[in-house]
């Protein structure tokens, strides 16, 4: 790591001593050398409102060659201005030679939020509250079968209970009403992964690939309310450009999410805006804002250096989202966003970022965006 670099706790450390205190990592790469970015904030979000966060990212290397990937584990606690709690483990462990990779994804929620019913064009004052408990726990392992290239089988449970509509409209009976409303929805099911991934760090990707396939069917026999299937189509590239330092980057997201054979999925396990793995989908657009039983998604951000310390960064998005609409089965509209953003330098061994966006939708929608690491 050049000496010239800085992030937030260099700043810090010189605002404490009265002098520069620039860390330097001739180890960086070291195996079991754990690099910590943790941060409290007061925040705002479109889904959220006000709410505290402390939000933790750890990173590390379980090999010491060059061709290493970047293990991280992620998790924060969340209290927000709507009384919603949200507590997500999450991780990307590569073990030794990176011969397997370990994919981990929990979550408790407490989480009162708006629908806005199904489809690709629901009015934006078509929104109304519904409240939920929801436990997330899937798991994956995936063994490499050659360089970059990974096969593997997961386990997912989904299971939501209290499911309440809070404030419905009372003229006609709303979309979760005729798409069936019950207490509790539970999906239990295992997946198909193949991935291909080149990247090395993650967590802020200067360059490489992501592709990620996940075929989910789901099993009454496990315990699922009926049987369904899903598949995911994730894909990624980072591209450097010229400019003289490694922040300028573009960068392009494809995230499809599709309903496949007979079945229906619950109502709060169908494709929807912000409901990613990292709900980072649709920045302009509130969680939720749409969905259906099949979604395409696409985003291109341009991510570029703007102190030549790497303390400050920048960014400009734009994406477009179509969902197909349950009668015909259609993707008849897309919904463009687009917005602009800052990047503030928390670990620079780890390359964490502090990434504070805004973003403009369509129907006068906009908001924050706030996250700890890339949007993607």
């Amino acid at each position: 790591m050049s000496s010239n670099k800085i992030d937030l706790v260099d700043v810090g450390r010189s605002f404490l001593k009265g002098h520069r205190a620039t860390r330097t990592d001739t180890v960086a790469q070291k195996v079991g050398r754990l690099h910590i970015s943790a941060l409290p904030v007061a925040g705002y979000t479109l889904q959220t409102g006000f709410a505290g966060v402390l939000s933790s990212n750890f990173a590390f290397y379980t090999s010491e060659h060059s061709q290493a990937n970047l293990s991280s584990v992620l998790t924060s606690i969340t209290y927000s201005q709507y009384k919603q709690i949200i507590f997500p483990i999450q991780a990307n462990i590569w073990t030794k030679g990176n011969k397997y990779n370990i994919q981990t994804d929990w979550r408790y929620l407490k989480y009162p939020s708006l629908t806005y019913g199904l489809g690709g064009n629901t009015n934006a004052d078509s929104g109304y509250n519904i409240d939920y408990g929801y436990l997330r726990l899937h798991q994956a392992i995936l063994r490499q079968v050659t360089r970059d290239l990974y096969l593997g089988l997961g386990f997912d449970l989904d299971y939501f209970w209290n499911i309440r509509e809070v404030d419905p409209p009372m003229a006609k009976p709303t979309d979760l009403e005729r798409y069936g409303l019950s207490n509790t929805e539970q999906a239990v099911g295992v997946s198909l992964h193949v991935l291909y991934d080149d990247r090395r760090n993650p967590i802020s990707p200067v360059q490489g690939t992501y592709v990620n396939v996940n075929f989910r069917p789901n099993f009454s026999f496990l315990g699922s309310d009926n049987n369904w299937q899903s598949l995911l189509l994730d894909i990624r590239k980072f591209i450097p450009l010229p400019g003289g330092t490694r922040h300028n980057v573009l960068a392009v997201w494809s995230y499809d999410w599709f309903t496949v054979g007979n079945g229906n999925p619950p109502y709060l396990l169908l494709p929807s805006t912000g409901w990613d793995a990292y709900s980072n989908t649709a920045r302009g657009y509130i969680q939720g804002r749409y969905r259906s039983k099949n979604m395409l998604y696409l985003e291109s951000e341009y991510r570029f250096g703007i102190s030549s310390n790497g303390l400050l960064g920048g960014v400009v998005f734009a994406n477009a989202q179509s969902f197909s609409e349950m009668a015909t089965g259609r993707f008849t509209y897309i919904q463009p966003g687009y917005g602009l953003g800052f990047r503030i330098s928390l670990n620079k061994f780890s390359r964490t970022n502090l990434c504070v966006d805004y973003g403009w939708g369509t129907h006068g929608s906009g908001g924050f965006f706030v996250n700890l690491g890339e949007v993607f």
